[in-house]
């Protein structure tokens, strides 16, 4: 099962393609091209089913996705603190270099968008709703 997972903003959003074992693909989008680029996604990658993050704005986002991709079911997960754990996972990904090193990371705000950190995030979460 392919999932694209969802994390809704008002100027840019995170999109994450993941199947149970792998991330597929993530990136951030601009809130304006937000459907465009699920629609050709959902096409290419053989999604399944869509998981939105159930924080900002994500009632407008629904309304949307269910329009836009009538046949593919679209659920809600809980975003509690999936930001920080974001955060963290940049991070990981992207060793802080220069003066960056000798601040604690969770002091510091990555210098690029994490939203594509939050939408793997969400996809694990259902994920893990699913194998219990």
């Amino acid at each position: 099962m392919i999932v694209m997972a969802v994390d809704p903003g008002r100027e840019k959003c995170g999109l994450a393609l993941v199947s149970a074992h792998d991330v597929l693909k993530k990136q951030v989008v601009s809130s304006t091209l937000f459907l465009d680029v699920v629609k050709e996604q959902v096409k290419e990658y053989s999604v399944d089913r869509v998981i939105l993050g159930d924080g900002t704005g994500s009632k407008e986002f629904l309304v949307a996705l269910e329009d836009a991709l009538p046949h593919l079911p679209v659920l809600t997960v809980d975003e509690y603190a999936t930001s920080e754990e974001a955060r963290r996972r940049y991070w990981l990904d992207h060793k802080p270099r220069g003066w960056r090193r000798l601040v604690p990371t969770s002091m510091q705000v990555p210098p690029e968008p994490y939203d594509d950190y939050v939408a793997v995030i969400l996809a694990e979460r259902f994920f893990a709703q699913e194998l219990t």
